[in-house]
């Protein structure tokens, strides 16, 4: 008897301990998943358990979005297309708590669809794998890749003859090229790192490192800017003059991301992107990442293939040079054996 009253003291301090324990809180992030650009999305913190917060901070992107409120509509014409990281930060007594999410904002309207007609065909170089391609002043610029075998080109167009050349050291694995101010730029793929060449001569001036994005697969320029591609749905604006990433769009149509955009090349105030194995070309507005049109090239790679025996998922179309004087594309692919100037049909 006495035993069991010692215990029962000891028990209690036990009981008191656990009855002050602090009051728990749980949240709950909700949001709008898709939406179509123009209409308002969702951000809602959801208070499941616990006393009286002291405030939540919302954000889109690293953009704060609300001043006390917990639940918001966000206006989707303010971020664009694509994916963006919605994040709440809870403040309570003594503590906080971070929540994350995501809003897809799709385009609100189909691409245009085209067609094409062959113009001319011209020979190309079967043992060159075209990552980049450029039409300057009446000659094809191109870089090849795959690790030891990536070379800077000039070309003819009639002839598909190499007059000039140089190779990118074994190490380096090629991508895309722009010309920009009597400047080559020509990118690596996986190496984080870009090279500039002189135009005339293809001396080597400099180098430069990637920022925010972790590979190199296309490259084109506006009149101020770099614009690069690195495999996802992303494009990259680059400063020119020290060629770090300044901002970035996503592309969409209105239904799906864009992903593993490749060559690019900018025509009429629009980016042209070959996506990599697929036979198309994607139409894409630079200020929005919007998905304005596609070009169908499954055609061209049957025609290729009357002459050509084409490994599947290697020897793909891969390559878009603009000749602004007649409003033609050259198209060709990984060692194809031709090169295609095309006229785009609107369907």
């Amino acid at each position: 008897m006495r035993i069991y009253k010692y215990l029962t003291i000891l028990a209690l301090p036990i009981i008191a301990l656990t009855s002050c324990s602090e009051t728990s809180y749980k949240f709950k992030l909700n949001t709008s998943k898709k939406v179509k650009l123009g209409d308002k999305a969702a951000v809602k913190l959801e208070q499941l358990k616990g006393d009286a917060i002291d405030s939540v901070h919302l954000y889109v992107n690293s953009k704060r979005i609300n001043n006390k409120e917990t639940s918001i509509a966000i206006n989707t014409n303010d971020f664009g297309v694509g994916k963006h990281a919605v994040t709440a930060v809870v403040f309570y007594p003594k503590k906080s708590k971070k929540l994350n999410n995501s809003i897809e904002v799709l385009a609100n309207k189909k691409p245009d669809l085209y067609k094409y007609k062959i113009v001319n065909t011209f020979p190309h170089d079967k043992n060159a794998y075209t990552q980049g391609l450029e039409f300057h002043d009446g000659f094809l610029y191109e870089t090849t890749g795959k690790r030891g075998k990536s070379s800077l080109r000039k070309v003819e167009l009639e002839t598909g003859k190499v007059i000039q050349k140089i190779d990118l050291d074994k190490k380096y694995f090629g991508e895309g090229m722009t010309i920009f101010n009597n400047k080559i730029y020509w990118l690596t793929w996986q190496a984080r790192k870009g090279f500039i060449y002189d135009l005339e001569s293809f001396k080597k001036l400099g180098e430069f490192n990637y920022n925010n994005s972790n590979e190199g697969w296309g490259l084109t320029h506006s009149k101020d800017e770099l614009i690069k591609s690195d495999g996802t749905n992303k494009i990259w604006f680059l400063n020119p003059n020290n060629q770090q990433e300044k901002r970035n769009i996503q592309a969409y149509t209105n239904k799906l991301s864009l992903e593993k955009l490749n060559e690019l090349e900018l025509i009429n105030g629009k980016i042209y992107a070959n996506y990599w194995q697929k036979p198309l070309i994607a139409i894409i507005n630079p200020k929005n990442g919007i998905v304005e049109g596609i070009v169908d090239l499954k055609n061209l790679v049957k025609e290729m293939e009357k002459t050509q025996k084409l490994v599947d998922e290697d020897d793909v179309l891969n390559g878009i040079a603009y000749n602004s004087e007649n409003n033609h594309l050259y198209v060709t692919g990984k060692h194809w054996g031709k090169l295609f100037e095309i006229e785009l049909v609107k369907q």
